[in-house]
């Protein structure tokens, strides 16, 4: 049985160094949309806007392969979405709406100048609430130090 391609192309960017829900929520949306393909950021591109991952990019990939509403992934070597974006010519990008102000403002509205090019989209669905990959590593933290506390 041959797969048929989703109509849209879904260009959605992610770290993905502690994958939690809100990660899920956001592929799911991205899904719903058509054909997801995933920009799995370098660990050089993390670190351009936040702290070098925990986990390897190998690492990462491979739990992004079993997520069901990813179909494709590709590496994305820059914080900067361009690239990737000009190669795919996406009919949608999708990423939560936390990114409208701090580091990643720069490159939204990046994004938003590149999709003007070819009439693509940016979907930003409400981002998830109290999660994160740096609140989860923070309490790992707190958690830790705990424990080295009470020995």
């Amino acid at each position: 049985m041959r797969y048929k391609q989703k109509k849209n192309l879904v260009y959605c960017a992610m770290s993905g160094d502690i994958i939690h829900h809100g990660h899920i929520n956001i592929l799911k949306i991205a899904n719903s949309y058509g054909y997801v393909v995933l920009g799995l950021l370098t660990n050089k591109a993390i670190s351009e806007y936040k702290n070098s991952p925990i986990t390897t990019l190998n690492q990462r990939k491979l739990v992004f392969q079993s997520i069901k509403y990813v179909n494709k992934i590709i590496l994305q070597k820059t914080h900067d979405y361009t690239a990737n974006l000009k190669k795919l010519k996406p009919k949608f990008v999708i990423h939560g709406n936390d990114w409208k102000s701090g580091p990643q403002k720069i490159v939204r509205k990046k994004v938003i100048s590149v999709l003007k090019l070819w009439n693509g989209k940016l979907i930003e669905p409400k981002y998830t609430k109290k999660i994160s990959s740096t609140i989860l590593k923070n309490k790992i933290k707190k958690n830790n130090n705990g424990i080295n506390k009470s020995k």
